[in-house]
């Protein structure tokens, strides 16, 4: 059974949680930038939180559904249609066979996530993971985006509808991704973060377009560190803030190197890397310094938000 890509989107890629235990070979970790929303669509069609989806970045594809299928949109708020039923995100749909989802503009936020039920997108593991890693060409479906006439695997579904069905219950995505509050981003100091923490705080910054899944490139009053002195390079992992030459500051996401020779000012917290996933070109963001007592506890509430989440999902699906 498999999804006919007719049309790709911008930059459609299939993704799980990422690749882990890998970095010291030089191995990027890949996987869903928001993985808090890539969590709940799968648990919204009764995937495994682990299951492989699309990560649709801006505007999405055209994908039409050789058998009936169980899906769930997450993310940003995209435009989504079968024929000319408007389809809502947040919550499980039933589409026939033959159907062809249709997956427009993000209208705000940047990342949707497309989950199908069974076994989600089916495709070969590399280093136990299904992520593709564009950087290194390998993993997902042949290691790239997704272009058409692509066949994607999926799993047998058990349901068999004529007509599409919209669940009545949905599930709320606040307060992890709001994208009508402003968007404050926690930080905590980073290993060359003493000269420059003040200074990180005291302008907006702006995301800017040549921003993409290995880091966000920020724009506004350039950061001038009091040593210019050139690093030897060290580890760096996703969440880092490295400062560059030019004083504009990166925000490295999942597809970061895992070397870098840049100063890390700060490190985004786990938390708020949902966030960190949504935000477009010309978006602005605050940071907000933050303490290591505050990141856990953020990352807890966050934790408990979804466990309490897939409690209700499954005593919605009967489980």
């Amino acid at each position: 059974m498999s999804v006919r890509v007719v049309t790709p989107g911008l930059l459609t890629t299939v993704q799980d949680l990422g690749r882990t235990g890998s970095r010291h070979m030089g191995v990027g970790c890949a996987g869903a930038l928001d993985a808090y929303t890539h969590t709940i669509a799968n648990l919204l069609v009764g995937n495994r939180a682990d299951s492989a989806t699309l990560e649709i970045t801006l505007a999405g594809p055209r994908l039409h559904f050789g058998q009936a299928a169980r899906i769930a949109i997450c993310g940003a708020d995209i435009d989504a249609h079968v024929d000319k039923i408007a389809i809502p995100g947040w919550r499980p749909i039933l589409l026939p066979a033959g159907s062809v989802l249709a997956l427009g503009a993000c209208r705000r936020g940047a990342r949707a996530y497309l989950a199908v039920g069974g076994a989600g997108f089916v495709v070969p593991e590399v280093l136990n993971s299904a992520s593709t890693d564009l950087r290194g060409g390998f993993g997902g479906f042949q290691g790239r985006a997704l272009i058409a006439h692509d066949e994607l695997d999926i799993g047998p579904s058990t349901d068999n509808v004529a007509d599409v069905h919209i669940s009545p219950w949905w599930v709320d995505p606040t307060p992890a991704l709001d994208f009508d509050a402003p968007a404050i981003i926690r930080v905590l100091p980073g290993s060359d973060g003493i000269v420059l923490w003040d200074g990180m705080f005291a302008h907006q910054w702006r995301i800017a377009n040549t921003s993409n899944r290995q880091g966000l490139r920020l724009d506004g009053v350039p950061l001038r560190p009091a040593d210019t002195a050139e690093r030897v390079s060290a580890p760096v992992v996703p969440g880092a803030i490295q400062l560059p030459a030019d004083g504009l500051p990166i925000i490295l996401l999942a597809d970061a190197q895992t070397h870098g020779g840049y100063p890390v000012i700060g490190h985004v917290i786990r938390a708020d890397w949902p966030r960190l996933a949504q935000l477009r070109p010309g978006d602005a963001l605050h940071f907000q310094a933050c303490t290591q007592k505050q990141a856990k506890q953020a990352r807890l509430d966050q934790t408990q938000q979804l466990a309490r989440l897939a409690l209700a999902i499954s005593a919605r699906h009967g489980v």
